[in-house]
C-alpha cells in the first residue's frame, strides 16, 4: 500500500510548551503553507504550458488549514472538497509528491495514492481498503473519504461519517469493532465554500446533524465569492453563520456551536479550532466554523482569471489581506524569525517544491517515453517489410515529435500503423499485435477497472445456498417474510443497522421491519426525517466505518431526491479511489405497479445509467428479495434493492432457512420452459406475464419466461442468449417509459450476448406510456403493460411468423 510522509505539526495549547518550541512549531506551519502555495503557483503555470489539463488550488486557505490539521487526531475523517491541500499536507494526509502526480494524472497508486490519476488534482482520498478487500485499522490512521467535484455534494456523507462516532460511542455491541473506532471519539471534519452553502445538500445534512447531534465539525472557507458570483447574489446577509443564528444551541435544545473567525489571523485560527473541536469531540456536538476574509490569488481556477470580476480595490485588498503575508508579518513581529530568516525559508521552499514538480514529471515522462520508444522500434521494424515504407515512417516520425506525449499518443500511433498494414501478414505484424495486446491489458487496469471492489469479499463470491421448505411452511404475506429475514440478520450481525422515513417505530410503512425496533433498539433502527439525499448519505458514511448499513427509501421515485449522492458519490467510490475505498451500503427502496404519479413509478433506465457503480437487485416477490438481502449483507459492494410495492400483502411460503438462502446476483433464472417466444421481464409484471402464459398456451403458444432477478449485473451466465437459440423471438417487457430499461436489456441480450444471431423476427419491447401513471386502477390498465397487452403482443409477433396459424385477431 503506498505510503504518505507524516508532517509532525505540533499544537499550540501544550502548558509546558518553551518559546523556542514555540517558535519551531510555527515555523515548521509556514514552511507547509508556503509550499503549497508554490504547488498552487506551480501548479497553474504547468496548466497554462499545456502539461497539466486542469488546475483547481488551494491557494488563500492556507493558514485556517494549518489550525484545522493541529485538532485532526488518528482515527478522525475528513469529507471535503478541492481547496484542503494544506491541511492536506499538514496531516501528512498527501504530500507534494502526491500533489504533483495528481495533476499530471498519473495512472499509478504508488504515486497518486488517491485515485491513480483519475481524479483532477486537489481531489484527496486516503486508502482504508487492503489489496485483499480487508479493512485498513481506520483507527491508527487519518482517513479520507474520496472528495467529489461537486462542492457540496460531499455534505450527506459527511453526516455519516460522523453518525458512525454517535453509534460507536452509544452502542456497547460494538465494542468487537475496535479497529475502526475509539468509543466514538472520532470527529467527522467537512470543508465547503461559502457559495457552496446555499445548496440544498449543505441544509438538508446541517439540520440532520443538529437533531442527530453528532461529532460533525463544519469549516466554511469564505472569500466572499462562488467563482465570479459575489455574496450578495448568494446568501442572505451575505453572511452564513448569521443565517444559521437559528442553530446555535441554548440551555434545554440540540442544535450547533457556531464560530466565527478570520482567515488571516493565525493564533486565532488555532485558539478558535481547539476549542471547536475539543467540545464536538468530548461532547458530541456539531460545530460550525465561519472562516472570513479568505483570499483566492489565483481566482477559481486556471479556466479564467478573476480579475474579470473583482474590482481593483477588491484585488488591493486581497493582496494586503493574503493568509501567508500576514502570518508572516506576525512571526518578524513576534520575534519568531527575522526578514532574511524568512527570506532563506521561502527560497528553499521554492527550490523544494520545484525539485518535487520535476522529479514527478521526468517519473511519468520517462515511463511514457520507454513505451513510445518500444512502439516506434516495432513500427520502424514492420516498415522494413511491408510496400506502406514510406507512411509508416511518417507514423513514427510524428509520435517521435510529440511534445509531452501520451500513451493515447503511442496507441494513435500504433492503431494507424495498422491500418496502413491491413493487408500485409508478416511476423513483424503480429510482433507489433502483440505488443499492443499487452499494453491494452496494462491499460485496462490503468483506467478502466474497479468499478465494483473486485474482491473475494464481492456479493458475486457469495455461494449459492438454495432455499428450503418445511413439510408445512405456513403461507403467509410477502412482508412478513422479509421480516423474519431481517430479524434473522439482525440477530446474528450487530454491526447490521437499518434507517429510514417511518422505518422505527411503525417499523416501515409496508411492515418489513415491524417489532423489529423494540427488539433491538432505536440505535439499530430508526426513524428519520423526511431528507432522502442524508439518509444516502448517512448510509455511505456508515459503510465506510465498518457497519452494514441498510438505508431505506419509502418509494422509488422518491429516489430521485438522492441521485447526486447515489450516482456521484456512492457509485463511483470504487472506481475514483482505484479500488483504495469502498460503502458497501444497501439501498432498500419500492416501487413499480401502484396507483398515481409518485407511487408507481419505475424509472430503471434512469437508474441502470446513473448508477453504475451499484448492483441493482428487482425482485419479483418478497422470499426473491430476502435471499438478495442475505447475500449482500455478506458481501463488500453497494446495491439497490427494488421490492415490488403491491406483492406485501401476496402470499408466500415462509422458508426454513430465512435468513440463510441466498439469491445469486447476475443469475437469471427461467420461470416458465418454453418454445416459440423468449419473454424477459422483472418485478411485479412478471406475475401478469405469468398469468398470460397460461391463456396463450391455450392458444397454441409456448412462451419461455425469464428473470434476470439483478440489472446489475445481468445474465452473467448467457440464459437469455441461450434461450433465443431455442426459440428465435424476443419480447422485453417493462414498466419502464419506451427506450429505457429495455433498451440496456436489448444491449445485454443482442450485442452482449450476441442474442441477434439467433432471431428469426424483429425484436420487440412493450414499455410503458411516455408520460407518468395516472390514478387508478383504470390509469394503471392503459398506461403500463396489462394482461391483455401482453397477451396481444406476443400473438402479433407469432402471427407475423405463421399467419396461417396465428390470424390477427383484429
Amino acid at each position: 500500500m503506498p505510503e504518505t510522509a507524516i508532517h509532525a505539526i505540533g499544537r499550540l495549547s501544550d502548558a509546558e510548551l518553551s518559546f523556542e518550541d514555540f517558535k519551531k512549531i510555527v515555523i515548521v506551519d509556514y514552511r507547509i503553507a508556503f509550499e503549497s502555495r508554490q504547488a498552487s503557483l506551480i501548479g497553474r503555470r504547468e496548466v497554462l504550458t499545456g502539461k497539466a489539463k486542469f488546475g483547481i488550488f488551494g491557494d488563500g486557505k492556507e493558514v485556517a488549514q494549518l489550525a484545522m490539521a493541529k485538532v485532526f487526531n488518528k482515527g478522525d475523517w475528513r469529507a471535503g472538497y478541492y481547496r484542503d491541500q494544506t491541511f492536506m499536507f499538514a496531516t501528512g494526509m498527501s504530500n507534494l509528491l502526491e500533489f504533483f502526480a495528481q495533476l499530471y494524472a498519473y495512472p499509478d497508486i504508488e504515486k497518486d495514492p488517491a485515485s491513480g490519476g483519475r481524479q483532477m488534482n486537489c481531489h484527496y482520498a486516503t486508502r482504508f481498503i487492503n489489496a485483499d478487500g480487508s479493512w485498513v485499522n481506520q483507527v491508527e490512521t487519518m482517513n479520507c473519504a474520496a472528495d467529489i467535484s461537486t462542492t457540496g455534494g460531499h455534505m450527506p456523507r459527511l453526516l455519516g461519517l460522523a453518525y458512525a462516532s454517535k453509534l460507536y460511542r452509544e452502542n456497547k455491541e460494538l465494542e468487537y469493532l475496535n479497529t475502526f473506532s475509539v468509543n466514538g471519539n472520532e470527529v467527522a471534519f467537512g470543508t465547503i465554500g461559502n457559495g457552496s452553502t446555499s445548496e440544498g445538500l449543505f441544509f438538508e445534512a446541517l439540520n440532520a446533524a443538529g437533531v442527530l447531534q453528532v461529532p460533525m465539525a463544519i469549516s466554511v472557507w469564505d472569500d466572499e465569492y462562488a467563482i465570479s458570483v459575489p455574496a450578495k447574489l448568494q446568501t442572505t446577509k451575505e453572511d452564513i453563520s448569521e443565517v444559521l443564528k437559528g442553530f446555535q444551541r441554548e440551555p434545554g435544545t440540540n442544535g450547533y456551536e457556531i464560530f466565527k473567525v478570520l482567515g488571516w489571523d493565525y493564533v486565532a485560527l488555532c485558539e478558535t479550532y481547539e476549542r471547536a473541536i475539543t467540545l464536538c469531540r468530548k461532547e458530541h456536538v456539531p460545530v460550525l466554523i465561519h472562516v472570513t476574509e479568505m483570499t483566492q490569488p489565483q481566482g477559481h481556477s486556471t479556466s479564467g482569471s478573476h480579475e474579470r470580476y473583482k474590482t481593483k480595490e477588491r484585488l488591493a485588498w486581497e493582496d494586503e489581506h493574503d493568509c501567508l503575508l500576514q502570518m508572516r508579518k506576525w512571526m518578524i513581529a513576534s520575534a519568531i524569525a527575522s526578514d532574511t530568516e524568512m527570506d532563506e525559508l521561502e527560497a528553499d521552499a521554492k527550490k523544494y517544491v520545484r525539485e518535487c514538480q520535476r522529479q514527478v514529471w521526468n517519473e511519468l515522462s520517462d515511463e511514457i517515453r520507454l513505451e513510445l520508444n518500444e512502439a516506434a522500434a516495432l513500427i520502424e521494424k514492420l516498415a522494413q517489410y511491408v510496400p506502406a515504407k514510406e507512411e509508416l515512417r511518417a507514423v513514427v516520425l510524428s509520435l517521435r515529435e510529440c511534445v509531452d506525449p501520451g500513451r493515447r499518443d503511442v496507441f494513435a500511433a500504433i492503431r494507424k500503423a495498422l491500418r496502413l498494414t491491413v493487408k500485409d501478414n508478416v511476423l513483424q505484424k503480429q510482433q507489433l499485435i502483440n505488443w499492443l495486446e499487452e499494453e491494452k491489458i496494462k491499460n485496462t487496469a490503468r483506467f478502466n477497472s474497479k468499478l465494483f471492489s473486485e474482491t473475494s469479499q464481492s456479493p458475486l463470491n457469495v455461494g449459492n445456498i438454495p432455499v428450503r421448505y418445511y413439510e408445512d411452511s405456513k403461507l403467509i404475506d410477502g412482508r412478513e417474510v422479509l421480516n423474519a429475514c431481517f430479524d434473522a440478520n439482525f440477530e446474528r450481525d450487530k454491526s447490521i443497522v437499518a434507517f429510514g422515513e417511518d422505518v422505527g417505530s411503525i417499523g416501515d410503512v409496508n411492515q418489513g421491519f415491524a417489532g423489529l425496533q423494540n427488539k433491538y433498539g432505536n440505535l439499530r433502527i430508526t426513524d428519520t426525517g423526511i431528507r432522502e439525499a442524508t439518509i444516502i448519505g448517512q448510509g455511505m458514511g456508515l459503510a465506510m466505518r465498518g457497519l452494514k448499513p441498510i438505508a431505506e427509501i419509502q418509494y422509488l421515485d422518491y429516489l430521485l431526491y438522492s441521485i447526486n449522492v447515489l450516482s456521484d458519490d456512492l457509485a463511483s467510490l470504487s472506481y475514483r479511489t482505484n479500488g483504495g475505498q469502498k460503502a458497501p451500503l444497501i439501498v432498500r427502496t419500492r416501487g413499480h405497479r401502484l396507483e398515481g404519479i409518485w407511487h408507481s413509478g419505475s424509472p430503471l433506465g434512469l437508474i441502470l445509467n446513473s448508477m453504475r457503480g451499484l448492483h441493482i437487485c428487482v425482485p419479483r416477490d418478497m422470499t426473491q428479495a430476502a435471499g438478495m438481502y442475505n447475500v449482500l449483507l455478506q458481501g463488500d459492494e453497494p446495491a439497490l434493492v427494488i421490492e415490488c410495492l403491491n406483492g406485501y400483502r401476496l402470499k408466500e411460503r415462509l422458508p426454513a432457512n430465512v435468513g440463510e438462502f441466498t439469491v445469486q446476483l447476475g443469475k437469471a433464472e427461467i420461470l416458465r420452459q418454453g418454445t416459440d417466444i423468449t419473454v424477459i421481464s422483472y418485478g411485479s409484471t412478471l406475475r401478469i406475464v405469468m398469468e398470460a402464459a397460461n391463456e396463450l398456451e391455450k392458444l397454441g403458444i409456448s412462451i419461455e419466461v425469464i428473470d434476470p432477478q439483478t440489472l446489475h449485473p445481468f445474465d452473467t451466465e448467457n440464459v437469455c442468449g441461450n434461450s433465443l437459440k431455442k426459440t428465435n423471438k424476443l419480447l422485453i417487457i417493462d414498466e419502464d417509459l419506451p427506450g429505457a430499461a429495455s433498451a440496456y436489456i436489448l444491449q445485454r441480450v443482442l450485442e452482449a450476448q450476441k442474442g441477434y444471431y439467433s432471431l428469426d423476427a424483429q425484436p420487440r419491447t412493450l414499455c410503458a406510456q411516455e408520460h407518468r401513471p395516472p390514478y387508478g386502477s383504470d390509469g394503471d390498465y392503459f398506461s403500463k403493460p396489462s394482461l391483455d397487452d401482453i397477451i396481444e403482443a406476443i400473438y402479433s409477433l407469432m402471427n407475423e411468423t405463421n399467419p396461417n396459424k396465428f390470424p390477427a385477431i383484429y
